[in-house]
């Protein structure tokens, strides 16, 4: 079975939107990156010109419809040998571009929001989704960091956000995120699957016919990374 939430209007006021609580320790934020938007993507821009987005290959040898860079300390990538986390870009060997403030403010506004005190700082991931891209159904496994939360933020074209549970075979929910959307899972949700269905052909004024997807994790645990700095 499936739930929509399609409701929802393109833009929303962040101070009057009421939070959409998805399960304990996941909550949309509708429109609360709104304010920031502009800012938002014109930092993603620049990163851009430093990583340019690239389509990934899966172990298996298919290549990803979405288009991934990232910026922070940590870079997620992906080839025939696994999935991984890097410190610096496969193509270049350049480290990833530094986070900018803009995106350090949203994360901790909203970590603190969502009733985490561990903002997911060392890893932003940026995904560009065109018309028919998807996310297969997923958990984010891939970090040593289950102390911390993920957050998300959607720009431009609204997408539907599939939310199911913490098997493969749990039903499957469906949310509409829009422009200056946040979502933050953590805690008992941290492992939940969770993708994004095939992008509608729609147009956004900030982004044509793209819809841009900026999210935040945190690849080591406190104790692991205090490990490393010794």
């Amino acid at each position: 079975m499936t739930a929509d939430l399609f409701d929802l209007p393109e833009a929303h006021s962040p101070e009057a939107a009421e939070p959409i609580h998805l399960d304990e320790g996941a909550v949309i934020f509708p429109g609360m990156a709104l304010p920031q938007a502009p800012a938002l993507l014109d930092a993603t821009r620049s990163i851009v010109r430093q990583a340019p987005f690239r389509h990934l290959v899966t172990p298996g040898g298919h290549r990803m419809s979405v288009g991934m860079t990232a910026c922070g300390d940590y870079g997620w990538t992906s080839d025939r040998s696994g999935y991984r986390y890097t410190r610096t870009q496969p193509d270049s060997a350049q480290p990833w571009p530094p986070m900018p403030d803009v995106f350090r403010a949203l994360v901790l506004a909203a970590t603190e929001r969502a009733g985490f005190d561990r903002p997911p700082l060392q890893s932003g991931l940026i995904n560009l989704y065109r018309h028919g891209t998807r996310l297969s159904l997923h958990q984010d496994r891939d970090e040593d960091a289950p102390d911390s939360p993920i957050v998300s933020v959607s720009l431009g074209v609204a997408a539907t956000f599939l939310w199911g549970g913490l098997t493969r075979e749990a039903p499957v929910r469906r949310f509409r995120l829009s422009h200056g959307d946040v979502v933050v899972w953590g805690g008992p949700s941290r492992f939940v699957f969770h993708g994004i269905a095939p992008l509608p052909r729609m147009t956004h004024p900030a982004t044509g016919e793209c819809r841009v997807n900026l999210t935040f994790r945190n690849v080591m645990s406190e104790a692991n990374a205090a490990l490393r700095e010794r």
